[in-house]
């Protein structure tokens, strides 16, 4: 039994809650499972890997680059505010959940993996379920398991003094969760990569379906009748061509933003946090730290570029063996190496003025909860949201529909973090679902009791059979041969 227990904690710690091995696991698996020769097995897992690695380094250099920028906002404005941000919310709850609700953050990483379980019989059973999709990124996985464990003692006092039946309330509702709300992200991702074989298991994966469909209903080419102008479609005279290179759109675009930014902000403040040197030129540093938004672009795109290939072959074994018909879901920054580029920055920058326009009616209504912008919501979310948006209903989409996506992330935060005591631990996770569909949760938990939890868990296990039922053909034909289901599309389309 110590064995046992040793593998399963080794496995926890250093596989399940680190997506570059858990990712290198799960195409070690499926190599196996398709009776790959071992040094192909070995290259494989390796190429997965170092490509998440790849892909880990380029988005942490992006949160840490940019995140004295947004301390300094909040040092600047002398602001006493919740940041909205998944490691400032799994900081809030690490910090008061055991003076709130008497109880120990330990209990978290147990409810991460009855949730998982409950996701992979999901899929499992995807036949009766019609979920298709297994969430495989662990750090996202800790951070959600800690604020749902904060959101449902707060939402069921009752829950507070049951272990057991704490532990399967919230294992139910936050495996279902995973499981469904990765299922809706896999028509948006493979009509966006071309059938690359992967689905989002991220924050915002209600918000990608919603803002996949709102483009389309608002600003789609409706069969045709209306012309949509992508962002690589737009014919830029003179000059403004540059813009059409994305390397060279985003450092312009960053060093004009940020360089307002950090100049409302003043050299000072970033002497003062280690960030500069009083000797060094500050024109300078705003214009490196802005370059460095390129850089580590490019860096993620090459993470993504790396691994994807070597995981969706790899996960056909074990699609057929142990979970038919499904597809892996991946952090939400793999989907940046396909649509059009400069959409991931565009998305960036109108969820941000979003963001920072409904700070700024917080503080002129005298909200007693006030946000802060935090780098991870603002770009994976609105980045995600914007090319998706794109893809569905151009340009226009692109900036409409995350600006919205800013606006909503800052009220919700606003909303449920002060609701239910996570302001005043300084964080809440922040991205555009927990700002949303877990506040409803929430709600519905809190005055309905037991019947709110019932209502919860069977609205989420309907979403997916509403979705068969549309396309009962085509609903597993999109996992399971995508040039096949666009045969089908085409056959539907000359039907009607």
């Amino acid at each position: 039994m110590g064995v046992l227990s040793t593998i399963w904690s080794f496995f926890a710690t250093y596989i399940l809650q680190k997506p570059p091995y858990m990712v290198g696991f799960l195409t070690f698996l499926g190599y196996c499972l398709m009776g790959k020769k071992w040094y192909d097995t070995l290259a494989g897992t390796l190429k997965a890997i170092i490509g998440m690695l790849i892909l880990s380094a380029g988005s942490g250099g992006l949160v840490s680059n940019f995140r004295p920028i947004l301390a300094g906002l909040k040092d600047r404005f002398n602001l006493t505010a919740a940041v909205i941000d998944p490691y400032y919310g799994q900081n809030a709850v690490t910090a008061g959940v055991e003076e709130v609700f008497g109880k120990g953050f330990s209990q978290v990483m147990t409810l991460l993996l009855i949730a998982f379980i409950v996701n992979i019989l999901l899929v499992r059973f995807n036949k009766i379920t019609k979920c298709r999709t297994l969430f495989t990124t662990g750090h996202v996985q800790v951070q959600q398991a800690a604020t749902a464990y904060w959101l449902i003692l707060f939402a069921l006092p009752a829950l507070r003094n049951n272990n057991p039946a704490l532990m399967i309330v919230m294992s139910v509702i936050l495996g279902a969760y995973w499981a469904v709300g990765s299922n809706l992200t896999v028509k948006p991702m493979q009509e966006l990569t071309d059938g690359a074989g992967f689905a989002i298991a991220h924050q915002q994966m209600f918000g990608i379906r919603l803002g996949a469909w709102l483009s389309e209903k608002l600003f789609g080419d409706r069969g045709g009748k209306r012309d949509v102008k992508k962002v690589g479609d737009l014919k830029m005279p003179g000059f403004f061509s540059i813009f059409s290179q994305n390397m060279v759109c985003t450092a312009i675009l960053m060093t004009v933003f940020f360089g307002i930014i950090m100049a409302v902000i003043g050299k000072p403040f970033f002497v003062e946090s280690g960030a500069t040197k009083e000797t060094e030129n500050f024109a300078f540093y705003v214009f490196n730290t802005s370059l460095q938004f390129a850089v580590y672009l490019a860096i993620l795109q090459l993470g993504v570029r790396t691994f994807v290939t070597e995981l969706t072959a790899s996960f056909q074994g074990i699609a057929d063996k142990l979970l038919p018909s499904s597809v892996p879901g991946v952090d939400c920054a793999v989907c940046y190496g396909f649509g059009d580029a400069n959409a991931v920055t565009f998305g960036f920058l109108a969820g941000l003025t979003g963001q920072i326009i409904a700070i700024v009616t917080l503080i002129l209504m005298g909200s007693p909860t006030i946000i802060i912008c935090g780098f991870v919501p603002v770009f994976f979310d609105n980045a995600t949201i914007g090319l998706v948006a794109n893809e569905k209903g151009g340009l226009k989409a692109c900036l409409v529909i995350p600006f919205l996506s800013g606006l909503i992330q800052v009220f919700g935060a606003a909303f449920i973090s002060g609701w239910v005591g996570m302001a005043n631990y300084g964080g809440y996770l922040g991205m555009f679902d927990w700002d949303t569909v877990w506040p409803m949760f929430t709600v519905l938990m809190h005055y309905l009791g037991y019947i709110g939890v019932g209502v919860v868990v069977l609205a989420l296990l309907a979403i997916p059979q509403i979705e068969y039922l549309k396309d009962p053909k085509g609903y597993f034909l999109i996992t399971e041969d995508y040039e096949a289901y666009k045969e089908h599309l085409k056959a539907k389309k000359g039907e009607n």
